[in-house]
C-alpha cells in the first residue's frame, strides 16, 4: 500500500494543480468531476493535471486514506487538499479559486 500512498503524494507534489477524477478532464465520467473540471477552467486554470481514479483502481481505493477525504473528485492545490465539487464551486463562485489558481500559475 504504501507504494500506492507514494504515487499519489508524486502526484500532488509534482504538479501546482491536481484534480483526481471519475473521467479525463475531455471526459468527465460523472457530473460532480465534469462541474470541478469547468470551475477549475473557467478560474483560468491552464496547468490543470488530472489522474482519472476509474483507470488505477488502487489510487481510488487509497485516496480517500491519504486525503482523508471520501468522495471523488478531489482537488489538491500547491500539495493541499482543498475539497471536493461542493468545496471547489464555492470557491469559484466567491472568486477565491482564481486567486488560488493564479498563484499557481505566477510561479
Amino acid at each position: 500500500m504504501s507504494s500506492v500512498i507514494e504515487r499519489i503524494q508524486t502526484e500532488v507534489e509534482s504538479h501546482p494543480v491536481v484534480l483526481f477524477m471519475k473521467g479525463t478532464a475531455q471526459f468527465p465520467m460523472c457530473g460532480f468531476s465534469s462541474r470541478a473540471v469547468q470551475a477549475l477552467k473557467a478560474a483560468g486554470a491552464t496547468a490543470l493535471h488530472t489522474v482519472n481514479v476509474l483507470e488505477d483502481p488502487e489510487i481510488r481505493a487509497n485516496l480517500p486514506r491519504y486525503s482523508n477525504w471520501p468522495t471523488f473528485p478531489q482537488l489538491f492545490i500547491h500539495g493541499e487538499l482543498i475539497g471536493g465539487c461542493d468545496i471547489t464551486l464555492e470557491l469559484y463562485e466567491s472568486g477565491e479559486l482564481a486567486r488560488m489558481i493564479s498563484e499557481t500559475q505566477s510561479q
